[in-house]
């Protein structure tokens, strides 16, 4: 179960990562809006970061995440109501939530080493 746990986190560590990659430089969103290729690269970590907190919480509903109810809706709207994700909604997501869970999930898995 423990091997399960870490595997999500990890994964939610690489799609972390590979938002950071993405970003415009200097956190440009008038770029970001711009590029459609960045946009869904960072929608599709969003899910992957959604999924793996989902099964998280499969395992351990009450896993110390902060705010996992919200990522794993947050998945959801991203995958099933794509229509109405604005990329207002990604940016304030990858700018003000992924730095904050970037340094609970390095936490967490300092903690399971």
């Amino acid at each position: 179960m423990e091997f399960e746990i870490a595997s999500s986190l990890a994964d939610i560590k690489l799609a972390i990562n590979e938002i950071n990659e993405f970003l415009p430089d200097k956190k440009n969103f008038l770029a970001f809006q711009k590029d459609t290729k960045t946009k869904r690269a960072i929608e599709r970590n969003i899910e992957i970061i959604g999924e793996a907190v989902h099964r998280i919480l499969k395992i351990d509903p009450n896993y110390p995440i902060a705010n996992a109810r919200k990522i794993v809706d947050t998945r959801n709207r991203i995958s099933h109501g794509y229509d109405s994700v604005s990329e207002d909604i990604i940016w304030a997501i990858v700018i003000r939530e992924i730095p904050n869970l970037d340094i609970e999930i390095n936490m967490l898995l300092n903690n399971i080493k």
